[in-house]
């Protein structure tokens, strides 16, 4: 059997309703078994709930009652609805002379559309000759008394349901009432927002059927809303993960219950048009034929309440009275985003409950107030949210550079657990352009990349074989082909036009070759590649000279090597100038930070013409780690020292990362970002290391580690109360004028601040600007390791490939 279920617009009047019977009809004619679920029609639902509010208030109602009637009866004259009509009038009747009313008697009440489109469509049926049974699902669908979002009871329901159509011959068709059931006392209830979905997920859970059907007014899901999205593209095959995504974001076209009851019993579901039914929808099973970005979906009946306040992220607990405040008034939190210390928390509410909300934070934070921790809770109405489905951080640049560079700055952003959604807060006024612009990045042209990569040791393999398995998927998902044409170390190259396989390593030391940059260039241009994008994933200062001849040829470049951008001013200058003479882009983003979208973030600030003010926070993972639990336990630095080498944290002589001079770099990198002419000499670094273990092998280091702990013990109690130790770079001064102040340096702050209360190797990055004032941007994460560095290189590729 095969449940179909008919929204509201497709048993509209008119067409709407004729050609529901046209699909009845010819599904029935071809022998199918079916079943049908019915919404109320048109806008029966939302009319109700407004008579029932004027109602309520003693305004005239009986107008609107009326055209209300008038519209469901139609011209179905023969068809009796009066029973349901009387009630309707006595109900309303009796809340208009009390001035109120309930729960339950808005169910019975809003029960009525799907009753009333039931009964309609069943009296049609019969009438075409066809062996209809109106199905009224309050004797089927056993619920608690939860009026307005009620919840089935399972085996009951169940067996209510098997029951039922044991006994429905093979050629009848019920017509069953979606959104609605009954308590085990029969008092009416509905299912919540979407219900009638539900209804028919349940019912075909029950009966095990063959494929639901859901006929709407669209042709299926699409990549964003088509009403907002003219370019949007209709997606043929999703699975239930992916369809409960798009659902809990905001799609009104699928109920986020509704996918439950099928993937219990995999069932596949298929959205398809009642206006056009030839069209083969949407369908949703168990696994998508596609990985990635799906769809935006919208969320516009949101408000965004904002508590700000010096102290409020450093005080214990707050997370925990927000949401007890949230959970007392059953008000649900869709978004949540948190600031560092001294800024605030952004909660995004149903616009409805944001006025209950502020009110009852401000009565729990009515003390703060007092002691200033919270300076003021405000709602801003005017917003909206769009969730990219299948939208991974590590390549959120760039809708987010699209959205920057056409004036659209979101209010907040905030990522799932599993980093493949992202949601963003914009104001309402520019929902419609950020929908577009983000839609044309993601769903964009289609081209071929040819790549080069320089170096394959833990990163450049890495990346290697990140491309390699990712490739068919991003072809399938983008149309965008990533070909690896060509893997050099210092010594060999391996070239193959057409791409190198998951065996490069043995190819490359069986078929490469001497080689120099210009046999690569050369071979790109036989063989009359595109889109070249040249990879350095060494570490080495001479390959950073061959840059330029790069350019020239039409590579674009990216690098996780360091050098380029640490040399002197005047070759940092020269590269830029070749790149702007050939129209090439550099991109560098793993520099500082490994996959953190930091580089990028103060380009793009920079670039619009934005002050930045000063840049401090950790740059070293390793550094981090040191200090992180240094500060934490209490036990020698010494042996934090050794669990660092011991766990591979640091480099094979562990003065490389002690010294200070891979976190000076990393600085000055950034600070030559805001195009500051500071040389890597000018940076003031603290050396780390005792003066008399600065020299000599890595064996007699090693066995002297010990020597680092009464220096660093007296730093450590020297501190004051609640304070810790965190190694850091700044970059400030008057950033206005050539140079600024670089220092890297070892510093206690207290434990209640961002930086204070970093963990693990996190890296931690805070960013003030002349626009924001002393409340920076935070950007904080895994800062080292070959994966994330890798994957923030094929980021970068990703980015360069998506360019237009």
């Amino acid at each position: 059997m095969k449940i179909l279920k008919f929204g509201g617009k497709s048993l509209s009047n008119g067409d709407g309703l004729n050609k529901v019977i046209a699909i009845i009809t010819d599904k029935v004619n071809q022998g199918e078994k079916i079943a049908i679920v019915v919404s109320a029609r048109g806008n029966a639902t939302d009319e109700l709930e407004q008579i029932l509010t004027i109602a309520s208030q003693n305004g005239d109602y009986k107008p609107i009652f009326e055209d209300f009637k008038k519209y469901q009866q139609d011209v179905y004259d023969a068809v009796d609805l009066s029973e349901e009509f009387t009630i309707l009038e006595k109900l309303f009747e009796g809340v208009s002379l009390i001035g109120d009313y309930s729960k339950k008697i808005k169910d019975q009440i809003l029960s009525k559309g799907e009753l009333l489109s039931a009964k309609l469509l069943t009296a049609i049926l019969i009438e075409k000759g066809i062996h209809a049974r109106f199905t009224d699902t309050r004797e089927l669908i056993k619920t608690d008394a939860k009026f307005g979002d009620a919840q089935p009871l399972e085996q009951l329901s169940k067996k209510n349901v098997v029951a039922f159509f044991k006994q429905n011959t093979e050629n009848t068709v019920s017509v069953i009432t979606g959104f609605i059931g009954s308590t085990t006392n029969n008092d009416t209830t509905t299912l919540g927002r979407n219900g009638s979905n539900y209804t028919a997920s349940l019912i075909a859970n029950y009966l095990n059927a063959e494929e639901l059907q859901n006929y709407t007014h669209v042709d299926g899901i699409y990549t964003a809303n088509p009403d907002l999205v003219v370019d949007a593209k209709k997606i043929d095959h999703l699975s239930f993960n992916e369809a409960n995504e798009i659902a809990n974001f905001g799609a009104t076209i699928l109920h986020a219950k509704t996918i439950i009851p099928l993937l219990e019993k995999n069932i596949p579901l298929r959205i398809l048009n009642t206006f056009n039914h030839e069209n083969k929808g949407t369908l949703i099973t168990s696994n998508s034929n596609k990985e990635g970005i799906k769809t935006l979906s919208v969320l516009e009946n949101v408000a965004l309440v904002n508590l700000e306040g010096r102290g409020l992220l450093g005080k214990t607990g707050v997370d925990a009275r927000i949401f007890r405040v949230m959970g007392d008034n059953n008000i649900s939190v869709s978004i949540i985003s948190q600031g560092s210390s001294e800024r605030g928390i952004g909660l995004v509410v149903a616009a409805d409950k944001a006025t209950t909300a502020m009110i009852e934070l401000e009565k729990e934070f009515e003390n703060d107030f007092y002691s200033k921790d919270v300076n003021k809770i405000t709602v801003a109405d005017d917003v909206a949210v769009i969730s990219i489905i299948g939208q991974d951080l590590s390549t959120f640049h760039k809708p987010y550079t699209a959205l920057i560079k056409n004036k659209i700055v979101p209010i907040l952003f905030n990522n799932t657990v599993t980093g493949k959604n992202v949601s963003l807060v914009v104001k309402k006024s520019q929902l419609h352009k950020a929908l577009n612009v983000i839609h044309g990045e993601i769903f964009g042209v289609a081209k071929k990349i040819n790549i080069a990569v320089f170096g394959h040791g833990l990163v450049g393999g890495t990346l290697i074989n990140q491309i390699l398995e990712s490739a068919a998927a991003i072809e399938k998902r983008k149309d965008i082909k990533l070909n690896v044409f060509a893997i050099a170390n210092s010594k060999n190259v391996l070239l193959n036009k057409n791409g190198v396989t998951p065996n490069w390593k043995n190819e490359i030391q069986t078929n490469g070759f001497s080689y120099t940059i210009d046999d690569v260039i050369a071979y790109a241009n036989e063989h009359h590649l595109e889109n070249l994008i040249a990879i350095d994933n060494t570490a080495s200062a001479d390959f950073v000279t061959n840059y330029i001849s790069l350019v020239e040829n039409s590579f674009d470049l990216i690098s996780s090597n360091k050098v380029a951008n640490t040399l002197s001013y005047s070759f940092y200058k020269k590269l830029r100038k070749v790149l702007a003479e050939n129209q090439k882009t550099y991109l560098y983003e793993t520099n500082v930070g490994a996959g953190l979208p930091l580089i990028d973030t103060i380009k793009l600030l920079h670039l619009s013409g934005e002050n930045i003010t000063k840049i401090k926070g950790v740059f070293s993972g390793t550094l981090s780690y040191l200090f992180n639990n240094f500060s934490a336990k209490d036990v020698p630095f010494s042996e934090i020292l050794k669990e660092a080498i011991d766990n591979g944290y640091t480099e094979p002589d562990p003065r490389e990362d002690l010294c200070g001079n891979d976190v000076g770099r990393k600085l000055l990198i950034l600070a030559r970002e805001l195009d500051l002419q500071n040389e890597f000499e000018e940076i003031n670094i603290q050396n780390l290391i005792p003066e008399h273990l600065r020299s000599g092998d890595v064996g007699e280091f090693l066995n002297k580690l010990t020597e680092f702990d009464p220096i660093y013990a007296k730093i450590k109690a020297d501190q004051k109360p609640n304070h810790v130790l965190r190694y850091i770079g700044e970059l400030s001064g008057d950033l206005q004028n050539d140079k600024g102040n670089l220092e890297v340096k070892l510093v206690s702050v207290p434990l209640d601040t961002a930086l204070g209360g970093l963990k693990g190797s996190d890296s931690f990055f805070e960013i003030y600007t002349e626009s924001y004032g002393d409340r920076p941007i935070v950007i904080q994460g895994a800062g080292a390791g070959s994966a994330v560095t890798a994957r923030g290189v094929f980021g970068d590729i990703l980015r360069l490939s998506d360019k237009g």
